[in-house]
């Protein structure tokens, strides 16, 4: 009875300690599908079961696998990966490396970039590490380029809006000196109208 009661706590632990197959895939005790489920890389299941022997990831959204997510499955045999466009720039050196462990490579032969351009088609697993480091360099040369563009545009932009400035300062000005004058002009009409009127004032006033 008390070793019952004993082992009531430890039942709440066990969703913690065993495993239970990731949404949206369906499992087995060693398989795990995740075929044509939509998945993206943020949508990637971030651990499987330990017990896992093949796991199905093809035919869906991925670009990469984050690094390490095969690491601790020490039953897994094989991956299918197929049929995903895969990016191989920086993020993919994981799974390249991971692939090229693998003792069976012709297994992933449909493992292959979509992007970009000049390493498309190509098999993950035969890419060298020069190959994806250039690329990564070709990525922050672009980065840069487009800073360096966006520098160009918003000094042109504020240069304009400096012209702006001074075009409507100097319009201003003109419309000032205008009023100014001509209210320099009205003064004087008035004061030689007043001063056309005084001698006929006094004549009246006589």
């Amino acid at each position: 009875m008390n070793s019952g009661i004993l082992l009531l706590p430890l039942l709440g632990f066990l969703p913690l300690v065993i495993p239970t197959c990731p949404v949206p895939c369906k499992c087995t005790t060693t398989i795990v599908d995740c075929t044509s489920k939509g998945l993206t890389v943020a949508k990637l299941p971030v651990a499987f079961r330990p017990s896992a022997e093949i796991i199905h990831l093809g035919y869906n959204e991925l670009t990469s696998i984050p690094d390490g997510l095969f690491d601790n499955l020490k039953s897994l045999q094989v991956v299918y990966l197929q049929g995903n466009p895969w990016e191989c720039n920086c993020d993919i050196l994981y799974l390249r490396s991971w692939l090229q462990w693998q003792q069976n490579r012709t297994l992933y032969r449909d493992v292959r970039c979509s992007s970009p351009a000049h390493l498309q088609g190509r098999i993950i697993a035969y890419l060298t590490e020069d190959e994806i480091i250039a690329t990564c360099q070709y990525w922050y040369c672009v980065l840069a380029l487009l800073s360096q563009l966006c520098l160009f545009i918003l000094l042109f932009l504020q240069g304009i809006f400096i012209i702006f400035i001074i075009v409507y300062l100097q319009k201003f000005r003109r419309m000032t000196a205008e009023a100014q004058s001509t209210t320099q002009d009205l003064h004087q009409h008035v004061d030689t109208w007043a001063s056309s009127r005084s001698p006929y004032n006094e004549w009246l006033s006589d």
